[in-house]
């Protein structure tokens, strides 16, 4: 029985052979089709040799989640063979390089095998050798485009738009996705069950990866300092902030730039910089993952005290230590929340795909100056380096950044006087000043004890007054903080909280549980310190399934010590092993959950 726009397949290469340039034009191929489709790039930490995996899931009805289950694998590297074929769904099919002879062994009587001689094909074609594994990559897309219905008018175009400079290589790829094209139509039966079909659904959409989203988010923000130590998964978001900077910063009479961006020894250093771009009036921002947050506490914790705005992007990767550098995960949850030594509540927000990484990282400036504090932006891996299909980002022109409680000289000139840590309205913020506006404002404090005036102090009194307005000011910021996302199923007595990237997975995973009788609120917390309406959801429900990627259930803790939720009304679903959450783990986390309850 066929299958239209809704299935899922594979490709396994080695690192360092070129097939992401082919897996991103199959992709963007589908989505010109106006095919809801995602990507998933599984890949090693080493620079080459080691596998991957790329995976592209077709959804008709617009699911975007990870899907455990492949329909099509296309097997190319020999290393992997056993467990690709393992992966296929059965009664699915096995595209491999018949240049070299298939093992026995690893032929299944449920799986129909497609050998294409790839290299054979491609060494006849071409004379380099490194221009024969380059088109080997570009031939399997050519026969994936006759196996799946891919429109060829749609891939022509786009290689006309990459190479339209380079007439050599757009001769290669045409030449490489014929013979790939070619042999598959000879051959086999073309499309297979399994295919495309032209549809309408993504002419208001995007594919963006939310490192790059974020970046631009920083450019709309009105970031000029951006300064960073390189780690995975996050570097490529400072590589997007630099492009655009260098496109929408650079003043076009003088040609001076209008940016400064620093890469540091160190991740301290890095945070160091940002506090100080800071305080002297910059927006500044520095992109990390656990590891360099680790390393930052010690500044985290200044900024804190001291007051100063900062912006910092956890893009989170699986720990503890090294872990392993290029899986996802959301173990980072109660580190951010409360980074540094001592009394620390840090606020958090939690985008859940690019269109939002690329909205919350222009809210997060705002947020940091307003409160004066240091805010991170939690993303993940799987949404900072994959690709997404997204709304269009859009972008109110009207905006103007909310810079907070800024003195101004004219201001300093007219009081009476000023002190640094005076909580002159009530709502837990001071007033602050930049260094160099008016003499009035200057100031002197560092990381030890101080006064409410600015005064160095180990008074105990002083001391407990000045950190219980600062965590009143942190409290006080859930109201400012993006709302969680909260939907409502008549008939539903119980929830599903989550947070960040789980969002695509949850709502599959709540339309196939009510197929089965299983019907369920919904909320997704965007911010922390949690509002009120947290609080309320959760009252409400006797039992919240509580879904995240982490071994610990860090949003569980974090709802029952900020919120005063009871544990018993907190069940735990987690799913931790590195890859993108699907809706299979929601579904059997849940179903078992109330198996044990029944």
């Amino acid at each position: 029985m066929d299958r239209v726009n809704d299935f899922a397949f594979k490709i396994a290469t080695a690192n360092g052979t070129g097939s992401a340039s082919a897996n991103g034009l199959i992709m963007q191929a589908i989505f010109r089709m106006g095919i809801p489709v995602t990507g998933k790039n599984v890949f090693p930490s080493n620079i080459q040799g080691l596998p991957t995996w790329y995976e592209i899931r077709v959804n008709k009805h617009g699911y975007t989640a990870r899907t455990p289950h492949f329909d099509l694998m296309v097997a190319l590297n020999a290393a992997t063979y056993a467990k690709d074929v393992a992966e296929v769904r059965a009664g699915g099919w096995l595209l491999f390089d018949s240049s070299w002879p298939l093992d026995e062994k690893l032929k299944r009587p449920d799986v129909t095998y497609l050998g294409v001689p790839l290299a054979e094909l491609c060494n006849g074609a071409f004379k380099g050798v490194r221009e024969r594994i380059l088109m080997k990559n570009i031939a399997y897309a050519g026969a994936l485009a006759a196996l799946l219905g891919i429109d060829t008018e749609v891939i022509r175009q786009l290689t006309q738009e990459k190479f339209a400079k380079k007439p050599a290589l757009l001769a290669s790829n045409d030449t490489a996705i014929a013979l790939g094209y070619n042999y598959a139509k000879d051959h086999f039966q073309c499309p297979l069950p399994i295919h495309l079909e032209r549809m309408d659904e993504t002419k208001d959409k995007i594919l963006i990866d939310g490192n790059t989203a974020a970046g631009l988010g920083c450019v709309y923000g009105g970031a000029t300092v951006g300064a960073w130590y390189p780690i995975t998964p996050s570097t490529s978001m400072m590589e997007g902030f630099k492009g655009f900077c260098q496109k929408y910063r650079v003043d076009k009479e003088t040609k001076k730039h209008r940016y400064a961006i620093i890469q540091a020894e160190d991740e301290l250093a890095a945070v160091g910089m940002v506090i100080g771009a800071s305080w002297a009036g910059a927006r500044a921002f520095t992109p990390t993952s656990g590891p360099g947050i680790s390393l930052m506490n010690e500044f985290i914790g200044l900024a804190y005290y001291s007051e100063v705005p900062a912006v910092i992007f956890d893009v989170q990767r699986t720990g503890p230590s090294t872990g392993m550098p290029t899986r996802t995960q959301q173990g980072d949850l109660m580190l951010c929340a409360y980074a540094s030594h001592g009394d620390t509540r840090h606020i958090c927000i939690y985008p859940a795909d690019p269109k939002e990484a690329f909205e919350f990282a222009a809210k997060s400036f705002d947020i940091a100056e307003r409160f004066q504090t240091p805010v991170f932006v939690l993303t993940d891996l799987d949404i900072g380096m994959n690709d997404w299909m997204v709304p269009k980002l859009t972008w109110d022109d009207s905006y103007r950044p909310d810079r907070g409680k800024v003195l101004s000289a004219e201001e300093l000139e007219a009081a009476k006087s000023f002190y640094r840590y005076l909580d002159i309205d009530g709502d837990g913020v001071p007033q602050r000043s930049l260094p160099g506006v008016h003499p009035k404002g200057a100031y002197f404090t560092r990381g030890s004890g101080h006064n409410k005036f600015g005064a160095y102090t180990e008074d105990s009194d002083e001391y407990q007054e000045v950190l219980d307005r600062v965590n009143r000011k942190i409290q006080n910021a859930a109201r400012a903080l993006p709302a969680p996302v909260i939907r409502k199923t008549p008939g539903a007595k119980m929830g599903l909280v989550t947070v960040g990237g789980c969002h695509a997975a949850c709502m599959e995973a709540l339309d196939l549980l009510a197929k089965d009788g299983i019907h369920l609120d919904y909320m997704r917390v965007r911010g922390f310190p949690f509002s009120d309406e947290v609080r309320q959801f959760l009252a409400e429900h006797d039992t919240n399934f509580v879904v995240e990627q982490n071994r610990d259930a860090q949003l569980r803790s974090l709802l029952m010590l900020d919120t005063g939720t009871p544990l018993t009304k907190l069940e735990s679903v987690r799913y931790y092993a590195g890859f993108p959450m699907s809706a299979h783990h929601v579904i059997s986390g849940v179903k078992a959950k109330l198996e044990k309850a029944a």
